[in-house]
C-alpha cells in the first residue's frame, strides 16, 4: 500500500466520483485509487457504487476484488445482495467476495448460486470453489503460487496442465464444471503463446456469456494481435450478451493497434450505454500503450500537480 496524504487520496476520489468528468479520467482515478488501497481509498470506490453507469461499477466491484481487503467484504456483499444494481455488477461483486477469498463470505455465496440471473449464479458458483479451494490448500504453500505473470487475482487457480491441446478440450467442454474449465483458461493465458492465444479465442464461442466475458478478459491481458479477429467479431455482433461486448472492447484496448483503434472509434455512439463507454475507456487505453507514459493509473501525479 502506497503512503499517500489523506487530503490527496481524497482529491483522487473526487475525480472518481465527479460525474461531469470523462469516463477515461473516473477509470484512471479509479485504478489509482487501488493502487493506493487504505481506508480513505476503500471509501471513495465505497460510494461510488450510486453512479449510474453499470460499467463503472462493475469496475469499482473489480477494484476491490484485485485489493483483496476484507474491509471490502460488506460494501460488496451488499451490491450482490442489490437486485436494483445491474446483473454486470452484482456479478463482479461476487467474482470480487472470491478474489478476496475470505471464508466467511461461504454462506454469502452459497445463497447466491442459485440466483435468477445466470451470470450472478454461475459467479457465485465459481467464486465459492475458489474460497473452498484456497481453504483447502492454506496448507500447502506451493499450490497458492500460480506463476500468474500478470499479477491478477485470477476466478480460479490456473490448472496443472501445459498441454495446449489437453487445455483446449477442458476449456470447451460444456458438461465439464465453470471451474474447471476456467482453469484451463488460466493456464492457456499463463503459457502466453499463439497457440494457447488462439485455442482461447475458441472460446469466444461457448454458451455461457459469463465464460465468453472471461475469455475476452484474458485476451486483454495477452495483448496478442492474432486475437484481434475474434474480439471485433464478438464485439460487431449486435445479439452478443453486452457485457461480452464491453469486455471485447476494452480487451482491444488493451492491444492497441490500429485496426484495435478505428473499430473502436465505430462502436462510440453504439445503442449500448455500457459498450459506448467501454469503447471511450479502450480508446484511452489504446492512446497509453502507444504513449511513452509511464504509468495508466496516473492520477496521483496529477493531483501532485495542480
Amino acid at each position: 500500500m502506497l503512503k499517500i496524504e489523506a487530503s490527496k487520496v481524497d482529491a483522487i476520489g473526487d475525480v472518481l466520483n465527479n460525474r461531469d468528468r470523462p469516463m477515461k479520467q473516473r477509470f484512471r482515478a479509479l485504478f489509482t485509487l487501488r493502487n493506493v488501497g487504505g481506508d480513505r481509498a476503500l471509501d471513495a470506490i465505497s460510494r461510488c457504487f450510486e453512479d449510474d453507469s453499470a460499467l463503472l461499477k462493475h469496475e469499482l466491484a473489480y477494484c476491490l476484488g484485485q485489493m483483496q481487503d476484507v474491509r471490502a467484504i460488506p460494501i460488496l456483499t451488499k451490491v450482490l445482495a442489490d437486485v436494483q444494481q445491474e446483473p454486470m455488477v452484482r456479478h463482479e461483486a461476487a467474482e470480487a467476495l472470491g478474489a478476496i477469498g475470505d471464508s466467511s463470505v461461504e454462506a454469502t455465496l452459497a445463497a447466491y448460486c442459485k440466483d435468477p440471473v445466470v451470470e450472478v449464479a454461475e459467479t457465485c458458483e465459481i467464486a465459492l470453489e475458489r474460497v473452498r479451494w484456497l481453504k483447502d490448500h492454506k496448507a500447502q504453500e506451493p499450490a497458492l503460487k500460480d506463476d500468474n505473470p500478470y499479477a491478477s487475482v485470477d476466478p480460479t487457480p490456473p490448472a496443472p496442465s501445459k498441454d495446449v491441446d489437453e487445455l483446449q478440450r477442458i476449456l470447451l467442454d460444456e458438461s465439464d464444471t465453470l471451474f474447471n474449465r476456467y482453469r484451463a483458461m488460466f493456464s492457456l493465458r499463463n503459457l502466453r503463446t499463439e497457440a494457447a492465444t488462439l485455442a482461447l479465442a475458441s472460446g469466444l464461442k461457448a454458451k455461457s456469456a459469463l465464460f465468453r466475458h472471461e475469455v475476452a478478459f484474458v485476451l486483454g491481458q495477452l495483448q496478442e494481435e492474432c486475437s484481434v479477429p475474434f474480439l471485433i467479431e464478438n464485439l460487431r455482433d449486435p445479439l452478443e450478451n453486452e457485457m461480452v461486448r464491453h469486455e471485447c472492447a476494452e480487451a482491444l484496448g488493451a492491444i492497441a493497434t490500429d485496426e484495435c483503434t478505428r473499430v473502436l472509434n465505430e462502436y462510440l455512439k453504439d445503442d449500448k450505454r455500457v459498450v459506448k463507454e467501454s469503447c471511450e475507456v479502450a480508446l484511452d487505453m489504446c492512446e497509453y500503450e502507444n504513449s511513452p507514459e509511464f504509468q495508466y493509473a496516473d492520477t496521483l501525479a496529477k493531483v501532485n500537480d495542480g
